[in-house]
């Protein structure tokens, strides 16, 4: 029996107490920086294990656990949850009205804890330094940063390496990878573009910030059709314009708000030069009374897997679990904000996508060619991974790439 088989023998017998956290977890969802009582459950489970466990950027919580000389590795799981209302009828739904997991991370909580507990009992098996991170506020973009500005990087070892997952619409018992850009940056931009008021029987009296606005949306789609080169990758929406309260009147500004998404950053600094060129000059031919004003904000950085450690633990995840269960992952234009721990300690990353949709359900859709209709994705208020195969394998998947640099086995 090799060392990956030692520690992943035990999982059968830490299954109940893993799935019993993932229903409390799931009845119990908190927002972004308020998840008070998950981060108490995770310290506490993190100390009956026996890690050091450390409070970081508010409700943040890391948990060390040192065996040995050998390589360090980071694990991270998001904890927080949205404010959405859930529709699914399952037994242990939400009981906070308006708020649910719809995204997932409480599977990710309730499997790093699992793979935290089989890693402490399995220390005979492994040398190095395991390191757990529970991270808020990954919703809003808020909380990797809220880490690193409490002091992350001095008060945990340096890892060698990080680790990530998320559970997605795809077949549970399956894991997806993919070297290279894996999720999206992502960018929120408020603009506020400037008029002159006047009395809507006076057009001629005004600079009309709505028809200056309307001017801006158009030209805007340019910046994907005509300046991102074909083939590249590029999203400029604008979802939302406001200006005025009522038809007679000719408000006096006007604020559009936009989400930008990249694979590469010198596409995505193109992309918001050319936002910003073009808000202004338009501006200046409207005869705006003022410069515009833009204002970033819920800013998700790129996640770009490195491709000697991505070829590594896909490697160790078909091996484990079968060549079949081991999928290609295509980009995501859905964005994290992950990549900045592993950036900030300059080390390398890899990020893959867990399966937790029925298998049988989702090849009845892929049959009739319904999968975006019948299958419900990650924010929807009917997002349900299945809990089995979906937790164990999201067990194994963290032990099993902890362990490909860990244990005895382990080589390169």
């Amino acid at each position: 029996m090799n060392d990956h088989e030692t520690i992943l023998a035990g999982l059968d017998a830490e299954l109940d107490w893993i799935r019993d956290t993932y229903l409390d977890l799931h009845r119990h969802p908190e927002l972004s920086l308020e998840e008070h009582r998950t981060s108490k459950l995770v310290e506490e489970k993190l100390g009956a294990f026996g890690y050091a466990v450390t409070r970081v950027g508010g409700t943040g919580v890391v948990g060390v656990l040192e065996n040995g000389d050998g390589p360090a590795v980071l694990a991270r799981a998001d904890m927080d949850a949205l404010p959405v209302k859930e529709s699914t009828g399952l037994p242990y739904s939400s009981e906070v009205d308006g708020v649910m997991h719809a995204c997932g991370h409480d599977v990710h909580v309730a499997a790093l804890l699992g793979a935290a507990k089989l890693m402490a009992d399995g220390r005979g098996a492994w040398s190095g330094t395991y390191i757990a991170l529970f991270q808020p506020a990954e919703e809003v973009g808020a909380g990797s940063k809220a880490m690193l500005d409490d002091g992350l990087m001095t008060r945990v070892p340096r890892p060698d390496v990080a680790f990530a997952q998320h559970v997605m619409p795809i077949p549970a018992g399956t894991v997806a990878t993919t070297a290279g850009p894996v999720l999206s940056a992502g960018d929120s931009l408020k603009i506020t573009v400037h008029g002159k008021g006047a009395h809507g029987s006076m057009p001629h009296m005004s600079v009309d910030p709505v028809v200056l606005a309307a001017s801006i949306v158009l030209r805007l789609q340019t910046v994907v059709s005509r300046e991102t080169k074909p083939g590249n990758f590029a999203v400029v929406t604008v979802g939302a314009i406001n200006a005025g309260a009522t038809s007679n009147i000719i408000p006096d500004r006007a604020t559009l708000l936009l989400n930008i998404r990249t694979y590469d950053t010198q596409i995505r600094a193109n992309v918001l030069a050319a936002i910003e060129r073009i808000v202004k000059g338009e501006c200046v031919t409207a005869g705006s009374p003022r410069e515009p004003e833009f204002e970033y904000y819920d800013q998700f950085p790129l996640t770009s897997n490195d491709a000697a450690v991505t070829e590594k633990v896909t490697a160790a995840f078909t091996s484990r679990f079968g060549a079949d269960a081991v999928l290609h992952a295509s980009p995501q234009t859905a964005s994290e904000d992950f990549s900045r721990i592993p950036d900030a300690f300059d080390v390398p990353y890899t990020f893959w996508l867990l399966g937790g949709v029925d298998p049988e359900t989702y090849r009845a859709a892929v049959e009739r060619g319904t999968v975006a209709q019948d299958i419900p994705a990650n924010h929807s208020p009917l997002f349900a991974p299945v809990i089995d195969p979906t937790l164990g394998l999201g067990v194994q998947a963290h032990v099993t790439a902890a362990l490909s640099y860990l244990s005895e086995d382990a080589s390169g």
